[in-house]
């Protein structure tokens, strides 16, 4: 049986501010989820709610409710804004001031991984200019200081690189990837994602149809070069730390400026992740990214590991009481039928019994009633 464990992020199962960052670390655990991508806005409205703005306080109560729910925190995130840019006081107060207090929380949480996203900082508001640098060498010179520095530390932390399908220079996997190569440092890794990967070169949210032009060519194009990058040791499998499936929803419409998901300055790409990603094998609601095709890739490479399901979605922002609990049943209904069409050698946890798990209503044939967020 392989070695691999399901989480889900906190903000996948509800905003900060409208669902207790306690409720949703109690519903991931109900309904089997064995760690949890902690992120930072949850744990700072905790704080400024609860603790008196203490971010160390909040974060000791997290670490006490997920050693009591069986919860591992697989890291925390986003370190984000971060690598190449050209305002270098910028650079130089995020090592010197932010650094060392995610250092402190993440000991406190008893998790030795920080997540960075590649960066995606938009042009001065005011003169248009851009912020952020497409110099590689600068990006690798950044990213090798923040591994040393986290190297440093007793006990040691190590960094986890995602390419999102939005950001401004770093946007696919094999750019990561030669990132991380370059980088070079053992504490240094990838996370790679079915959303990101299949919306870069696969989906399109700005065209009518939903695709690039060559979709699914191009795909299998980016696909065949994780194979070969792999199976020539080009790619080093234990550098990566971890990866993320998520789907993505086919929109009614294109997402121009009439859409009701624009916003302006924003990729058209990041405005849709932000309102409609869904679970893996959800094409009821919408999902349309060939998200198992790629899994198996990523599966195929040997993977074992944290597999975590990273979901952000305008149903996240229902206020309704019953949504983390919803997002949680849905992402481990989700996660049991991947495992089942990709045969994977994996036990799917099974929801602890009890009145807090949620049972949806079911119509006359058994099928699950969904509810629409």
């Amino acid at each position: 049986m392989k070695n691999m464990k399901i989480g889900i992020p906190t903000m996948s199962l509800g905003r900060p501010g409208l669902h207790s960052l306690d409720d949703k670390l109690h519903q991931a655990a109900q309904y089997g989820f064995e760690g949890i991508e902690l992120f930072m806005d949850d744990l700072d409205h905790l704080a400024n709610t609860q603790f008196h703005g203490s971010s160390q306080q909040a974060a000791q109560h997290i670490s006490h409710v997920c050693t009591s729910l069986n919860l591992t925190v697989i890291c925390i995130q986003p370190f984000g804004f971060y690598e190449g840019l050209l305002d270098r006081t910028q650079t130089a107060h995020l090592l010197t001031h932010k650094l060392p207090r995610w250092f402190e929380l993440a000991r406190i949480l008893n998790t030795d991984l920080i997540q960075i996203p590649a960066n995606f900082l938009p042009a001065d508001p005011a003169t248009g200019a851009p912020r952020t640098s497409a110099d590689f060498d600068l990006i690798v010179a950044d990213l090798a200081a923040i591994a040393d520095l986290g190297a440093a530390q007793a006990p040691p932390f190590r960094f986890v690189y995602e390419a999102l399908c939005w950001s401004s220079h770093i946007d696919t996997w094999e750019a990561a990837w030669r990132v991380v190569r370059a980088v070079d440092r053992d504490n240094f890794g990838l996370c790679l994602d079915t959303f990101n990967l299949a919306g870069r070169v696969y989906a399109d949210p700005a065209a009518a149809s939903g695709e690039t032009p060559n979709a699914a060519a191009e795909l299998d194009a980016s696909l065949a070069r994780l194979r070969h990058a792999a199976a020539s040791g080009d790619l080093d499998r234990t550098k990566i730390f971890y990866i993320q499936l998520v789907d993505g929803e086919r929109l009614a419409a294109p997402l121009d400026d009439k859409h009701p998901f624009y916003v302006a300055g924003q990729p058209a790409r990041m405005n849709w992740s932000r309102n409609a990603r869904l679970f893996p094998c959800e094409e009821d609601r919408g999902g349309y990214l060939p998200v198992l095709k790629v899994a198996r890739e990523f599966f195929d490479l040997g993977f074992e590991g944290w597999v975590s399901l990273e979901l952000f979605s305008r149903t996240c922002a229902d206020p309704d009481p019953i949504t983390p609990a919803l997002h949680a049943q849905r992402g481990m209904e989700s996660w049991r039928k991947v495992v089942q069409a990709l045969e994977l050698d994996v036990e799917v946890p099974t929801p602890l019994a009890g009145e807090r798990t949620m049972q949806l209503p079911v119509d006359t044939d058994g099928a699950v009633v969904h509810h629409r967020l």
